[in-house]
């Protein structure tokens, strides 16, 4: 099939909307028409090299909803007329890794980065007559899709797909980077450093474990406001000015659980974070550093001494399978807020202004809404 898509031919260049093909799905894959697509910054990191892909072009996109129009052989659990999200990391519930618990580490992810289908190692998308690498081989910066059935979920068909999309990432990294990883207890105090998408998701996390005290450190006057909206106890521009007040309301104990939600970090910043972490207490780093960052600042005596605990948070530590349609059923609930996460709607052609608009620090998340047009 012919379609639309955004592709990225190298580094450092723009989104190039233009016509791709996407081949049938074979056995053990699904096709499925997009409605809407998520526009995280994780894809901004394939043009700067930050997440390392083997070969371009590449067809972005992770997050995003839609309809299955098609089943290859041996998919028995879904159907043509089936609401999916897309799941940035696929989930058999097979391999090792599933059978220990931490589906998040699936062993199909070891080629998410290779561009090749799981299935049979072939390419699905072509473009200029060359094969194309979709970003966690779904590539939801087309209005079509053909993957593995391992990396879409199931979801309530009453859930919008505007809201739905954000589930394949933003809402479930977040969430569970507060409530799996950081097992946040009632009656602790949190931080929560950033809040894009993914920091008022681990907010809304913290508020629902029952969090005493929610610390934001956020430099966006605007995010600030969002962040008190969601249920933050204080807010601060900056951790300079952070550390001492929350020292002052944690009478010195600092917070229990430290969530660092960043677009990226700098090595540097780890100290600052580990030290308004608690004695005996874990800061989450779910924020990515650039795939070359090696230099790090941090003051070994706090670890052992104080028995701090520095943990990684790859796609919130659960399940997708199970955690996408959780969330779903949360915000349905109305115990999360995802409506106020997603802030503006584009055009697939005006996919270089959104990134313009969420890299200023002027959106929490965008999406794309496809239309007949984009087909």
């Amino acid at each position: 099939m012919k379609t639309k898509g955004a592709v990225l031919w190298g580094l450092d260049t723009p989104w190039s909307v233009e016509e791709i093909e996407i081949g049938e799905p074979r056995a053990g894959e699904v096709a499925v028409r997009m409605e809407t697509a998520g526009l995280c910054r994780a894809d901004h990191n394939l043009v700067t090299g930050a997440i390392p892909i083997s070969a371009f072009p590449v067809l972005g996109g992770h997050e995003g909803a839609g309809i299955v129009t098609a089943v290859g052989s041996g998919v028995s659990d879904l159907a043509a007329g089936d609401h999916v999200v897309t799941s940035f990391l696929p989930s058999c519930g097979r391999c090792p890794s599933c059978r220990a618990g931490v589906h998040n580490l699936c062993d199909l992810g070891a080629g998410l980065l290779a561009g090749t289908s799981v299935t049979d190692r072939s390419f699905r998308v072509h473009a200029r007559g060359r094969p194309v690498h979709p970003m966690s081989l779904v590539g939801t910066f087309a209005p079509y899709a053909v993957v593995h059935r391992a990396s879409v979920v199931k979801i309530d068909p009453s859930i919008p797909f505007d809201i739905a999309c954000l589930a394949g990432c933003q809402i479930t990294t977040g969430y569970g980077s507060a409530v799996h990883t950081a097992r946040i207890a009632p009656g602790e105090d949190v931080a929560i450093i950033g809040l894009g998408g993914v920091g008022a998701s681990a907010l809304q996390g913290a508020v629902l474990s029952g969090a005493r005290q929610i610390f934001v450190v956020e430099s966006a006057q605007w995010k600030r406001d969002r962040a008190v909206k969601f249920g933050a106890t204080e807010v601060y521009a900056d951790i300079g000015s952070a550390t001492a007040r929350i020292a002052e309301h944690t009478g010195g104990h600092m917070c229990q659980k430290v969530v660092v939600t960043t677009g990226r970090y700098d090595g540097h910043e780890l100290d600052d974070w580990l030290r308004i972490t608690a004695r005996g207490g874990t800061c989450v780093l779910t924020a990515r550093a650039d795939v070359m960052t090696s230099d790090l600042k941090l003051d070994l005596s706090l670890v052992p001494l104080l028995q701090k605990n520095l943990q990684g948070s790859l796609y919130g530590g659960g399940d997708p399978q199970h955690d996408i349609p959780e969330v779903l059923a949360l915000h349905k609930l109305g115990d999360i807020d995802l409506a106020e996460t997603r802030v503006r709607e584009y055009r697939l052609e005006q996919i270089n202004d959104a990134y313009a608009e969420l890299l200023g620090g002027h959106d929490l998340r965008g999406i794309i809404r496809y239309t007949d047009a984009d087909r």
